[in-house]
């Protein structure tokens, strides 16, 4: 499945939609299907500051906790209740409304520090790869 071409991607596998000032954040389908039945989602609050690349939260699945970090940086405006009362949206529409947080950003020229649709396509295949080669 290619990745949507209107957004970025983090090497932690979140994606970024850019509309005006505000973003909205997610999770990617490789990043839903690698967890499994998703089944809790911790967000931070509207008003609540987050840094590119910090955690910003976590999501667990039937099979394990994972963190969430943020692809850019700024204010928390919205967060997707719709998921955090039914987390397995994440995994039915994970560019859609499985949505986690919308932000303002506070430093545009960091979408440049994070991928097209294209290379993150790309990376995904270079990780499928260096999973089936194992260690």
């Amino acid at each position: 499945m290619a990745s949507p071409s209107d957004r970025r991607y983090s090497k932690e596998h979140e994606w970024v939609h850019l509309d005006g000032e505000t973003a909205r954040v997610g999770i990617t389908h490789y990043a839903q299907d690698q967890l499994g039945d998703v089944v809790y989602v911790d967000l931070p609050d509207a008003g609540a500051t987050i840094s590119q690349f910090d955690k910003m939260g976590e999501i667990e699945s039937v099979k394990a906790v994972s963190d969430l970090y943020s692809p850019i940086s700024g204010e928390v405006t919205a967060v997707n209740d719709g998921v955090v009362e039914k987390p397995e949206v994440v995994n039915s529409d994970p560019y859609g409304d499985g949505w986690l947080i919308e932000v303002r950003l506070s430093d545009a020229p960091e979408l440049d520090k994070l991928m097209s649709s294209a290379e993150y396509d790309t990376f995904i295949e270079s990780e499928q790869k260096d999973e089936a080669i194992g260690p």
